[in-house]
């Protein structure tokens, strides 16, 4: 697959002055519609933003040749009104300098980073924000390469445990930006088979180990979810493990990832316009596999195990039809009523096996539904299932900034997947969507032959957030977002220290 490129991340004491930077930036706040300089500006800074007439709303970017540091360019970068910036706002902050610095070299950002989750915010954005994906460009960009070094001035810069910070947040951005490549890969590229090899090609030296069942093998051991949604395809479906285990006894995570490296929505086509977004329906699988390798990377505490459903998602003479039942993994008929809700069908099928090994806390995450997007928007994912599981992820989401809410699995709501022929179908009406998929996921919790033993469980569905197919925000660039990926890694840090 193809490689990002290389980002420095590091720090320095606030009156280091060897440095030459390409640009200094600031942060600004936005008071009675002029721009107040967060920290030391220097001279002429603040009479240059008014001149400018800048107002410092969040997200907005004003620039001053020669007024840096050594005659750097400054770029002060709005925060709107906030009085005391929270991580996220520097996180933010710093990713739309570093994006508007693609071209350059180095930025040194005097952000008011006093704090270690602020540092680590600032360093975090700085990451995300330099980003972009050329593996299909057959010219040079006219803007030039992303910025390759930010360094952060903060009086934490000789504290012991800086270095942590510095490494932890080149680890995580780096992972997410991965997942970002591997989501803005071409379906023609990246399959069940080569996202196999990818796997194994990611974890090739490091301490995680990489299983693979490969089509004949799904069909011995009777996972009939995702071959039932593979079957369409010329290019045959995969489950792979991906494994971390810590020297040490420590808690289990799981995660199952919905792998559908490009979903037509099968017999049940999707209508043309935007359906080349398929190409991200692979997300949760991706960002699965890249929590672990982040995790193993970390050496975190916890042993934590990916399991990646691929499939793809196509019509053909061989593909599934409404109407046909398939047998999951855990033994369970369902009736296909609706071939484009084929993620809960793989997903079922892993969170059986994954159910197995008795982990002490089950999640997925997934792009499943549209109805995710109508209830919560493209920037907010919608989580489910037990409160032990939901409360995880949201302590997690507190601390990495990125949107999520709860939502409930109503009791009526089960009954619309009744079936007449099997023991369940696999779609129901319209009416709460993303609410019914996860209430499906529900009924494959649980090993294959013991359904009173279940893990703690939480679902993620992540169809807005995953995918930009609007302008670039934040330190959120177009396209694949690299979404929930710090959140699985902070899940798996918490489990850790509990």
């Amino acid at each position: 697959m193809h490689a990002i490129d290389d980002f420095t991340l590091s720090v320095i004491a606030p009156d280091e002055s060897g440095l030459k930077p390409d640009a200094t930036v600031w942060v600004a706040r936005a008071e009675n519609d002029a721009a107040v300089v967060l920290g030391d500006a220097p001279e002429g800074l603040d009479q240059a933003l008014e001149e400018l007439a800048f107002s410092a709303d969040a997200g907005k970017v004003a620039q001053v040749p020669g007024a840096g540091d050594n005659g750097s360019l400054a770029v002060v970068v709005g925060l709107g009104s906030v009085t005391d910036p929270t991580p996220e706002d520097l996180r933010r902050a710093a990713g739309v300098a570093t994006r508007a610095l693609s071209g350059r070299e180095t930025a040194l950002l005097r952000f008011p980073a006093e704090e270690p989750e602020l540092l680590a915010a600032a360093l975090e954005g700085a990451s995300l924000g330099s980003w972009a994906f050329r593996a299909y460009k057959s010219s040079k960009p006219a803007k030039g390469n992303p910025l390759e070094q930010a360094v952060v001035a903060t009086s934490l810069a000789n504290d012991k445990s800086v270095k942590k910070i510095v490494e932890r947040a080149a680890i995580v951005t780096r992972h997410a930006k991965q997942v970002r490549a591997l989501v803005n890969t071409s379906p023609a590229d990246l399959f069940p088979e080569t996202f196999s090899e990818y796997a194994q090609e990611q974890a090739s030296g490091t301490k995680v180990k990489v299983e693979v069942w490969d089509e004949k093998r799904l069909v011995q051991e009777g996972f009939g979810g995702i071959i039932g949604v593979g079957r369409g395809s010329e290019r045959g479906p995969r489950l792979v493990k991906v494994s971390y285990t810590p020297s040490k006894k420590a808690k289990h995570l799981a995660i199952v990832g919905k792998g559908i490296t490009f979903d037509t929505g099968g017999i049940s086509l999707k209508p043309a316009p935007g359906m080349e977004e398929m190409k991200s329906d692979m997300t949760g699988a991706a960002t699965t596999l890249h929590a672990v390798l982040a995790a193993a990377e970390l050496g975190l505490e916890t042993r934590v195990t990916g399991w990646l459903c691929l499939a793809e998602n196509m019509p053909s003479g061989s593909a599934t039809r409404p109407g046909d039942v398939l047998t999951m993994y855990k033994g369970t008929t369902v009736e296909v009523t609706n071939t484009d809700a084929e993620g809960r069908l793989v997903l079922g099928d892993g969170l059986t096996k994954a159910s197995e090994e008795n982990p002490d806390l089950l999640l997925d995450i997934a792009t499943l539904t549209g109805a995710q997007l109508v209830a919560l928007g493209q920037r907010t994912a919608g989580i489910m299932g037990d409160e032990e599981a939901t409360s995880a992820i949201e302590a997690a989401a507190e601390s990495t900034g990125e949107l999520l809410w709860t939502m409930p699995i109503p009791e009526e709501i089960r009954k619309d997947l009744d079936s007449v022929t099997a023991d369940l179908r696999n779609s129901g009406d319209r009416n709460g969507g993303m609410l019914k998929a996860a209430a499906f996921l529900r009924e494959f919790v649980g090993a294959k032959d013991d359904d009173d033993s279940k893990p703690t469980w939480g679902h993620i569905d992540i169809a807005g957030p995953s995918f930009n197919n609007k302008a670039p925000w934040g330190h959120t660039p177009k396209e694949g977002t690299g979404y929930a990926l710090r959140t699985l890694v902070e899940v798996a840090a918490n489990l850790g220290n509990n």
